[in-house]
């Protein structure tokens, strides 16, 4: 099943449907929101809002064949939501009195990979890094990236390119100093 068969399967616009909604799409929900925020615990939380604004729409969401793409634009909005909130609390004179955290060599090969790729995007701007999530790891065309963020197409281009060149040059920075 595609990704757009799946966004326009049928769907009941009663609890029922949602239920089973929520059953079937959940974890994958689940695995967005954690690409976004890289916490399991964030994660749950944003899914969990986005599913209860979704919920009183339910039957209009339902007839209309875009609940998937609303509920990740929901996740979207409110994880950058929380990033901008968390981003003006932080504030720190003198940064370099903070403890750092030593880096241990990693064994386990493609888990290792993976890691510090998961660590590159960390660095990158919400926007950006929902864009490198959804076109990269859900495998999504640029049309429904561009729905999901709610931002024209050739934006959601921008922010794709965007990201890889951030991540590209942060990755020869990392060869300089190896």
């Amino acid at each position: 099943m595609t990704v757009e068969q799946r966004d326009r399967a049928e769907v009941a616009p009663d609890a029922e449907g949602f239920a089973a909604f929520v059953s079937a799409r959940g974890p994958a929900l689940q695995r967005f929101a954690f690409l976004l925020t890289g916490s399991a615990h964030d994660a749950a939380d944003l899914v969990q809002e986005a599913l209860a604004s979704a919920w009183p729409r339910w039957s209009r969401l339902a007839q209309s064949e875009t609940i998937e793409a609303y509920v990740r634009r929901s996740i979207v909005n409110a994880s950058v939501s929380a990033w901008r909130k968390t981003r003006r609390q932080v504030s720190v004179a003198h940064p370099e009195t903070l403890p750092r955290r030593e880096r241990v060599a990693d064994h386990a090969g493609p888990l290792g990979d993976a890691d510090h790729a998961w660590r590159l995007c960390e660095g990158l701007p919400p926007q950006q890094r929902a864009a490198v999530v959804l076109r990269f790891y859900e495998d999504l065309p640029f049309r429904q990236v561009a729905e999901a963020l709610g931002c024209p197409e050739s934006t959601a281009r921008s922010h794709v390119h965007r990201a890889v060149a951030a991540l590209r040059l942060r990755l020869e920075e990392e060869t300089d100093r190896a």
